[in-house]
């Protein structure tokens, strides 16, 4: 069996570690990244280290961003009063993608996964109940809050726990409607598809 030199074995390693890369899309990674010219190369070893260096969480919405508060949470053309809870940040987008929604987020950065160990500790939930009040969202008071979770036994489990705890506070709490196919992630849903999902969310 043939074995690559120690250099080009630990970097198909390296790749392999990163979600949705097998071992040949690993190799093909490898021998195209020594194919790449050198200052190609600097470039994309640049982006890795900026991403690393310049890349934080929004301390409102929890939103990946290079300036805090995020340009979202920051911008004063964004309706305060509807807030959209979201499980990671490439699910904002998507709904971003629809151009109809005005308001602004809440991200997790997971969902309720008692197999995998997530509990409600381990969601970025701790910032959500004080931006319900005016004081604490530019005098604005919130009238909703969306559950867009994905549409998955985990996604359902945390709409349904943020559901219960939002309730008693007199929220309009909504849960996006299900036009898209269940257990699907809403990085994967086209535009139209979440929009009708949006258009047709229920109180819950």
């Amino acid at each position: 069996m043939l074995e690559y030199a120690e250099p080009v074995t630990k970097l198909i390693d390296e790749l392999k570690r990163l979600p949705g890369i097998g071992h040949k899309s690993a190799q093909r990674l490898a021998f195209h990244i020594m194919r790449t010219p050198e200052n190609e190369l600097d470039r994309l070893l640049t982006a890795v280290r900026d991403v690393k260096q310049r890349i934080v969480l929004c301390s409102v919405c929890n939103n990946l961003t290079d300036v805090d508060p995020c340009r979202i949470c920051a911008s004063t053309s964004r309706d305060h009063s509807v807030i959209c809870v979201v499980e990671e940040p490439h699910s904002m987008v998507a709904v971003e993608k629809t151009r109809s929604f005005k308001g602004v987020y809440h991200v997790l950065h997971g969902s309720l996964s008692p197999m995998r160990h997530i509990g409600p500790n381990e969601l970025h939930l701790a910032n959500l109940l004080p931006r319900l009040k005016p004081e604490n969202n530019d005098g604005v008071e919130v009238s909703e809050v969306i559950l867009a979770t994905n549409p998955t036994t985990e996604g359902e489990a945390t709409a349904n726990y943020i559901g219960r705890l939002l309730k008693p506070l007199g929220l309009l709490v909504t849960r996006i409607a299900m036009g898209m196919p269940v257990g699907s992630d809403l990085e994967y849903v086209d535009e139209v598809t979440m929009d009708k999902a949006l258009s047709n969310r229920h109180e819950i």
